[in-house]
């Protein structure tokens, strides 16, 4: 597994999640050793040339402190006040341990209304594109001072895997208090058997997660499943692994020990499955013999290679693709809307600002989402 996990090829895009479990102690502060390993780790990854993003919990318990309110459950208000508390300590926490190694960070909070929302969706996608671009370390968390019970991700195993699917990442690592998934609970069973590897998510594999009640289950186990469903959707590998000890990244590297959900596609692959499927398409872009060519050679789509179009549509909906003979050539996700897009067909991507006051993308259709006939 650790070759799968470290291979530059297979694993250019890596988001790791860290529970609150592991990173606050039991004295409920911050575990600054622990992080800082963890942070070494990162640079380590980071220095090889994997761009990573990290998910992380523990804004809410280390707000407690400022709200005076050490131990007992948390009332809806309160959680969020805590969280407000909490974040900034947080993220400067994250930001010295990173430092110390001359990387940047920045934080990004999010709702579930992110993730489903297409313009937020977009927006939110974009930032971590831009912070990635420029070799800055996206650190993310819920944005527990907004959410409500109804709204929330309730858990950031899930979160993580709605990152990974927002960022095309291609492997997702949850660092937990537990080294993987067993066929039953290895402390009350000594026969329980510990699960390698899973291509496949079955009923059975659900229920070694343990369902209300289950000390196999009370770790999270049960949430975890529900990330790994997400992250296969998106063609992004997952493996649960232990993350208490220093340096988890690199004893996981080492060891390999760990349960290693495989995707059946790629991050790519996964996105032009959905875009071609499960996206209906809102217009439809006719483009010249030139343009068309470029297509079928695997190039993006410009905005000088357009001729027409139709329809209404916004930025980030799917439109039908057509030659100047009306044969459908495929369907991808438009960067621009309607309205922006028919002032700037026919131009060249240089003249995109001058005409719309905006530095947009060069492209109007990129490659990674277009789906070809």
């Amino acid at each position: 597994m650790s070759n799968l996990f470290t291979s530059q090829q297979a694993i250019r895009r890596l988001v790791v999640k860290v529970g609150s479990s592991i990173l606050i102690g039991d004295d409920g502060a911050l575990r600054q050793q622990w992080l800082a390993a963890l942070a070494e780790d990162i640079a380590a990854l980071a220095g090889r040339g994997a761009q990573v993003i990290v998910v992380t919990s523990g804004a809410v318990a280390l707000g407690r402190a400022g709200l005076n309110i050490k131990s007992g459950a948390l009332k809806l208000e309160e959680k969020q006040a805590a969280a407000a508390c909490g974040q900034i300590a947080l993220v400067q926490a994250w930001r010295e341990s990173l430092g110390v190694h001359k990387k940047s960070c920045a934080q990004l909070l999010l709702t579930i209304d992110d993730s489903e929302n297409r313009r937020r969706y977009l927006n939110a996608r974009n930032t971590l594109e831009t912070l990635l671009e420029h070799h800055v370390i996206p650190v993310i968390n819920e944005n527990d001072t907004v959410a409500t019970a109804e709204l929330r991700f309730g858990d950031n195993d899930r979160l993580a895997a709605r990152v990974a699917q927002m960022a095309s990442a291609d492997a997702l690592i949850l660092l937990s208090d537990v080294d993987g998934l067993y066929s039953a609970n290895p402390q009350t069973d000594k026969n329980a058997r510990f699960i390698d590897t899973i291509s496949a998510i079955t009923p059975d594999i659900e229920a070694m997660a343990g369902g209300v009640g289950s000390v196999v289950g009370s770790g999270g186990m049960v949430t975890k499943i529900e990330a790994a469903k997400i992250a296969l959707a998106a063609g992004c590998h997952m493996v649960i692994a232990a993350g208490k000890d220093l340096h988890p990244l690199k004893a996981y590297e080492e060891s390999g020990r760990g349960t290693w959900f495989v995707a059946s596609s790629t991050p790519i692959g996964a996105r032009k499955h959905w875009i071609s499927g499960a996206v209906a398409p809102a217009g439809v872009i006719t483009v010249d013999d030139g343009a068309a060519e470029a297509l079928k050679s695997g190039k993006s789509l410009l905005p000088a290679g357009v001729k027409s179009a139709e329809g209404h549509f916004g930025r980030g909906d799917a439109v039908i693709v057509k030659d100047l003979a009306g044969r459908e050539l495929g369907k991808g996700l438009i960067a621009y809307s309607s309205e922006d897009t028919a002032r700037i067909l026919g131009h060249k991507s240089q003249d995109i600002e001058k005409i719309l006051g905006f530095k947009g993308r060069s492209a109007l259709i990129h490659r990674d989402d277009l789906v070809l006939r």
